[in-house]
């Protein structure tokens, strides 16, 4: 059998290869790619000329090169944004399940006093006023501020309520009921209050109906203080009480009384303001 190649010379493929000393032998003088050129070129042509132009120094791919695959490199830049992003995030506010294990929420004995968030209820009855546009007081005229209880809902229900005053009205818990505090954090779930008698208290809003008021006209804004690093709240008499002066309150003054129900309030406040709520019948308790 005889094999014919690109040269014209048939070679007979069973033939015994030829003895040693009449091998190929390649050296550095004569590589094995510059003979393999000519030897397999006709004689017509110039082995040495072709193998100069065409093949000496070029590099020859024996695979295909490795592209650069542009999605996969477009999700690791985005990775990489959102884990710089998740890092600054997390140097700067601390989650909540890290705050209560850590008992941030919590605060000491003294800190828990309830005539120290006093100022802060302050602040939310300015608030409050600002948000409901509420009449002064000097008006006079209580027609005008009972007819805007109405259009109070919608409001309200954006609110936010750090700092608001609220009692248990009806709760599944029979403990709870009849609760009042100032609510110093509030969750998805409960509200956080301190007690006037400086308890600290976390009413939970499922199955539960709280009652908390809005001044019927409008409190003085806290006046600002230069000197101090948080603004100072008007200066007010204290009630007199039995057991002897307590501080001042939406309780002590003219007010409008209004019901929430936790089941329809189960949303963070930060959801709640960018929430559309729907008028809806409801069977609570």
């Amino acid at each position: 059998m005889y094999y014919a190649g690109r040269s014209a010379v048939s070679t007979d493929i069973y033939t015994a290869p030829p003895p040693l000393s009449q091998r190929v032998k390649l050296s550095s003088e004569t590589p094995f790619t510059p003979e393999y050129v000519k030897s397999n070129l006709s004689r017509s042509i110039d082995g040495a000329q072709v193998y100069a132009s065409r093949v000496k120094g070029r590099q020859i791919l024996l695979d295909q090169p490795v592209r650069e695959n542009k999605l996969k490199k477009e999700r690791d830049e985005k990775k990489a944004r959102r884990a710089a992003s998740r890092k600054r995030s997390d140097a700067d506010v601390i989650a909540n399940t890290t705050a209560r294990r850590k008992g941030l929420h919590a605060g000491s004995p003294t800190e828990r006093r309830f005539e120290l968030f006093v100022a802060m209820h302050d602040l939310w009855m300015g608030y409050v006023s600002e948000l409901l546009d509420l009449p002064p007081a000097e008006s006079g005229s209580t027609k005008h501020a009972q007819t805007q209880a109405a259009g109070m809902h919608a409001k309200l229900i954006k609110a936010a309520f750090e700092g608001a005053m609220i009692t248990v009205k009806q709760s599944k818990n029979a403990s709870l009921v009849g609760l009042t505090g100032i609510v110093i954090l509030e969750t998805e779930n409960a509200f956080k209050i301190v007690t006037p008698k400086d308890q600290l208290k976390l009413i939970p809003k499922r199955n539960s109906v709280f009652a908390f008021s809005v001044p019927l006209y409008r409190t003085p804004t806290p006046v600002s203080n230069p000197a101090a690093s948080t603004p100072s709240p008007v200066p007010v008499e204290p009630c007199m009480t039995s057991q002897g002066p307590t501080p001042h309150t939406v309780l002590d003054l003219p007010r409008i009384e209004l019901e929430l129900y936790g089941n329809q309030f189960c949303f963070r406040a930060a959801d709640r303001a960018s929430r559309k709520f729907k008028h809806k019948e409801t069977i609570e308790l």
